[in-house]
């Protein structure tokens, strides 16, 4: 994620990361702007308690990445680690489209 960040975000790539806390101090606001600022994360991170965003996008397991377009269509999406370069080609896919 944060390569896909640091070498698309000038061409319009933004990326979210959605954290859904599976332990009790994952909950806390001051715990999970600590961890950002420990692990570096350089983009934004959704605080998501409740499972609002996970359950909305009918997602079950863990990673899971959504491109969605700039039409706020999902595009693309992969569960679980590898196809990089195939996430790759279709960031940018998506990048190189214009807006409708």
């Amino acid at each position: 994620m944060r390569e896909w960040h640091n070498t698309y975000k000038d061409q319009g790539l933004v990326v979210i990361g959605n954290h859904y806390p599976e332990f009790n101090h994952e909950h806390d606001l001051d715990n999970l702007r600590e961890a950002i600022i420990r692990l570096d994360v350089p983009y934004a991170v959704a605080q998501d308690n409740d499972g609002t965003t996970w359950r909305a996008y009918k997602n079950r397991y863990w990673p899971t990445r959504y491109l969605i377009d700039k039409a706020g269509q999902v595009r693309y999406f992969h569960i679980g680690e590898g196809a990089y370069a195939e996430t790759d080609a279709a960031i940018q896919t998506l990048l190189a489209e214009t807006y409708p």
